[in-house]
């Protein structure tokens, strides 16, 4: 690669960083935390540098190729959500309410928090994929199927599973 094309893919890769870093951040940062999101959204950069090539500006935008390359990479770091969702649970069951208002209406939200985790722990994958690209990064759900490679009707009854779910769970507690 000559001087010049390699000043070049840098350039453009910087943009895009530019452009799409935060965003995609926000996304990470709310599946596993800010110390990891960094991570994953240094390792997106890097695999769609090295993969620039399969990309196809004819299939659509950068930003929804980016979610699914971050996606697949949340999914490698899959046990270290399921494990702070548990922890959330485990806290939550732990914790005693407080004296004053304060304290009550944070274990309340503590214990909800806890109770969504769980729900959320037990979807299955593309489900909770779904729903989080969906609810977080605000993606429509074209964008949802590109970023994951799946067909829109996948898109759309994966998410009206998820939110089947996450409503009879939540519902449920609530009831009790």
């Amino acid at each position: 690669m000559t001087p010049i094309r390699a000043a070049a893919q840098r350039e453009e890769l910087a943009e895009l960083f530019d452009r799409h870093a935060r965003e995609l951040l926000r996304y990470c940062t709310r599946r596993v935390g800010a110390q990891l999101a960094e991570d994953v959204v240094a390792e997106t950069f890097l695999v769609a540098h090295e993969r620039r090539d399969r990309f196809d500006p004819e299939r659509g935008e950068w930003l929804p190729w980016l979610y699914g390359i971050a996606t697949n990479l949340l999914r490698r770091h899959r046990r270290a959500e399921m494990q702070a969702l548990r922890d959330n649970m485990r806290a939550v069951a732990g914790d005693e309410a407080g004296h004053d208002e304060a304290a009550a209406q944070r274990v309340d939200a503590e214990r909800s928090v806890a109770r969504l985790s769980a729900v959320l722990a037990k979807l299955p994958a593309r489900q909770r994929d779904v729903l989080m690209l969906f609810a977080v990064a605000e993606l429509e759900y074209a964008e949802i199927a590109e970023a994951l490679g799946i067909p829109l009707g996948s898109v759309q009854s994966a998410l009206h599973r998820a939110r089947t779910k996450v409503r009879a769970a939540l519902d449920k507690d609530g009831a009790r």
